[in-house]
């Protein structure tokens, strides 16, 4: 090989080679079967043209057959460059292509919009903003039984709606139920302490109550579900030994719910002192 001219590959330099031969092959047939149909003085200049583009379209589908066994070895090796390459940029790019995923799922399933209050992987608050990367939360807490505003915002990536189960604290209603939790010991007088948080409940919940049930009634009859009666209920749980916890479920606006929380638990406090 001459020094002037660049390295080359004798393999790729021998494919070239062949598949030359093999487009002058196939121009030359179809030369010499194009000129054979048009002397034949049998055919129609129809059954011609017929025959003409038929062999023409014959000789490409064959070049290009010849071109893929030419040259298989070298596009086998380029496939698996190519998967190698599609991997690498997989892996690199995983936690976007999640994040875009997260986006798909919380528009297509109507996971959640901006102002509902949600809790994800230790994140709660109000939707603020959310974008095909990440989502935006004004904090509510601090903790999961707190329901004021910290100021802060928290950001979370769209993948975490994979790997995480969501829970929307108010969908789309306007009343909803809620829990309160008093703990006591139990040498503790816990039957006056139930009297007093039930009572403490029923009055301040008194002002809503029946719109409170004409919601539930009206969620009842739209999901077909037996929605739960919005009186007041005490339940009793031993968490530990020695310990015994007074779980109060009461009814509250959605938007009102830390202030009938707070009211309930002042009332008890001042009733528990006299």
């Amino acid at each position: 090989m001459p020094a002037w001219l660049p390295h080359i590959d004798s393999s790729v330099l021998l494919d070239s080679l062949k598949s030359l031969l093999l487009l002058l092959s196939v121009l030359i047939a179809r030369a010499l079967i194009v000129r054979s149909i048009a002397r034949n003085q049998a055919l129609t200049m129809e059954a011609k043209r017929r025959w003409v583009v038929s062999v023409r379209n014959t000789m490409v589908f064959v070049f290009l057959l010849g071109l893929v066994v030419i040259w298989a070895h070298e596009l086998q090796a380029f496939a698996v460059s190519l998967v190698a390459l599609a991997a690498a940029l997989v892996l690199a790019t995983k936690e976007l292509i999640l994040c875009w995923s997260g986006a798909a799922l919380r528009v297509g399933g109507k996971v959640y919009s901006v102002g509902d209050r949600i809790q994800i992987a230790g994140y709660r608050g109000v939707v603020l903003d959310h974008d095909i990367f990440a989502t935006k939360l004004l904090e509510i807490g601090p903790g999961p039984a707190t329901h004021l505003y910290t100021g802060r915002v928290a950001v979370f990536p769209n993948s975490l709606l994979f790997t995480n189960a969501l829970v929307k604290e108010n969908p789309e209603q306007e009343y909803g139920l809620y829990t309160l939790t008093i703990p006591l010991k139990t040498e503790d007088d816990w039957e006056a302490a139930e009297r007093r948080l039930l009572d403490a409940a029923k009055s301040e919940c008194a002002p809503f109550m029946g719109e409170a049930a004409r919601h539930m009634k009206m969620l009842e009859q739209t999901n077909l579900l037996e929605a739960p009666s919005p009186e007041p209920r005490v339940t009793l749980q031993l968490s530990d030994a020695g310990r015994l916890n007074l779980i109060l479920r009461f009814p509250a606006p959605d938007r009102g719910r830390s202030r009938v929380e707070q009211a309930i638990l002042r009332r008890f406090l001042v009733a528990s002192r006299r």
